[in-house]
């Protein structure tokens, strides 16, 4: 078993940052991807971010030059920095843990911009 806590959500302007992060705890293996996944009312979920432990990077379009993803393998923390965020990124933003079967997730973070 995988525990994931998310902190860092809120709610902000446009064109603000929040900086999300995410606490791994229990049964973690090495090699693994962790990241971040968001849904917005209505929508179906979506990948934001990902990080493999080795740090490969993948980000969707919609947010590439905005959105950096980071982590802290010593800590088992994975970390969302958003800028320059926009009223289409209010979601809520749940953390993801994948090596092999099962995948995990957190229980989701509010993420509210205004206009």
């Amino acid at each position: 078993q995988v525990q994931l806590v998310e902190s860092g959500g809120g709610l902000v302007q446009a064109g603000g940052s929040l900086r999300l992060s995410c606490a791994a705890s229990g049964n973690i293996r090495s090699l693994n991807t962790m990241g971040w996944y968001r849904q917005p009312p209505g929508k179906p979920r979506e990948l934001v971010a990902e990080i493999t432990s080795s740090g490969s990077t993948d980000y969707a379009d919609s947010v590439k030059g905005r959105f950096t993803i980071s982590r802290d393998n010593a800590k088992n923390t994975v970390y969302l920095q958003m800028n320059s965020l926009r009223p289409e990124d209010s979601a809520i933003y749940y953390c993801h843990y994948r090596r092999g079967w099962p995948d995990y997730w957190g229980q989701g973070t509010q993420v509210t911009v205004s206009s």
